[in-house]
């Protein structure tokens, strides 16, 4: 990384690590925590459709099958014989047996371990993002057409977490999530511990999409959403990459999704659905979707201003988020990440660190070498050639 990236990782790692904790309440802060798991989510969706140009309006699923797996490993931990011993068969979780079951299903065995739920978290979202992207990108599949498929996707999950009941909770959900291999995870001091572990997750999640970026696998994904048919025959498989780079997605919001629901306690299909994968895509539009620090503020922003609204104005609320959104882009066409990028901070930040403006490569505030109007190929024809050398 460039010592510009290095100062603004270094920065967000100093606002999320020390000025947040320092500056608000517990409950305030288990808030930004909660806050700070979708931002997992946008760093996907910034590979994903910032980088790779796969618009997927259906991240939702990875999210909630994420925090699914950790739920439970939860609930089964909560669901001891001495725990459930008032219920017809003591030893299931509480739902299962309110739908008349009388033993455990077999794919839930496994979560009694907390290795294999830990490892499932990214796992299972990944899993099933390689197949989704096999029979999609496989067949070249992708633009609008596998947008709407991704959402379709979604719905078709959360109808089945709802439909089946005696396994997923329902509607409601899995709920009651008491403890984590014997730790408390209701008091103030563990949702600070756990805010803390999201902090340095997210941190460590953001070195790692940069690393992506800044390797060679990160220009050809760009020369991909430029001119993807350049790419294919300069000898690429574009499928392959964009199935690495989808079930990649996959994992960070599998992860997200796990750490929202240690913060959260529970995990119910409304986090699965449409509704919340539109959202998520609508963080990234704020923060800026060629910006993996902005996408990261932008879930912060419309979640602090989900609060806000709701607390406010709570009969209007979603009338203010819509604003909102609209607001920042119709004024900010790239993002929040538009206000420094290019700007008078960002020219003053070159001239404080002895350097030259010079073409832009994917750093933590936008991608590389932006392609002038009159050559629409020009960003795939000089990162083809780089890739080549």
């Amino acid at each position: 990384m460039g010592r510009k990236d290095v100062l603004f990782v270094a920065v967000f790692a100093l606002l999320v690590m020390v000025v947040i904790p320092l500056a608000l309440d517990p409950f305030r802060l288990s808030l930004v925590g909660k806050y700070l798991t979708f931002g997992f989510v946008a760093l996907g969706l910034v590979l994903c459709w910032g980088d790779a140009g796969i618009l997927s309006l259906g991240q939702g699923i990875f999210f909630g099958l994420g925090g699914y797996c950790m739920a439970m490993y939860l609930k089964l931990e909560a669901s001891t014989p001495e725990a459930t011993k008032i219920q017809s068969t003591p030893g299931i979780p509480d739902f299962m047996d309110w739908n008349q079951m009388t033993a455990l299903p077999w794919f839930w065995q496994p979560f009694r371990s907390l290795a294999f739920a830990m490892v499932a978290v990214p796992v299972v979202p990944m899993l099933l993002a390689l197949l989704i992207g096999v029979a999609m990108f496989k067949r070249r599949v992708g633009g609008t057409y596998f947008a709407i498929i991704t959402q379709a996707i979604a719905s078709i999950l959360t109808i089945l977490i709802v439909g089946q009941q005696g396994y997923t909770g329902g509607i409601n959900g899995i709920t009651d999530l008491r403890t984590l291999h014997g730790w408390d995870i209701r008091s103030d001091r563990a949702h600070e511990i756990l805010y803390f572990a999201s902090a340095g997750l997210l941190v460590a999640s953001l070195l790692l999409c940069q690393f992506v970026r800044r390797s060679k696998l990160g220009r050809i994904l760009v020369a991909m959403r430029d001119r993807e048919d350049r790419v294919r025959f300069s000898g690429y498989g574009v499928a392959d990459f964009k199935i690495f780079v989808f079930a990649l997605s996959a994992a960070l919001a599998g992860i997200g999704g796990a750490m929202f629901t240690l913060q959260v306690g529970f995990m119910s299909p409304s986090f699965v659905g449409i509704v919340p994968s539109i959202e998520m895509v609508i963080y990234v539009a704020v923060g800026g979707r060629t910006s993996l620090l902005g996408a990261i503020y932008g879930a912060l922003l419309v979640g602090w201003a989900r609060t806000t609204f709701s607390e406010q104005v709570p009969s209007l609320w979603l009338f203010a988020m819509g604003a909102l959104f609209i607001g920042v882009v119709v004024a900010f066409p790239s993002g929040l990440a538009g206000l420094w990028r290019g700007g008078m901070l960002d020219r003053g930040l070159d001239r404080m660190l002895g350097r030259r403006p010079a073409p832009r490569e994917a750093g933590m505030h936008g991608a590389a070498l932006p392609t002038p109007a009159s050559e629409p190929g020009a960003v795939a024809g000089a990162v083809v050639a780089r890739v080549t050398e």
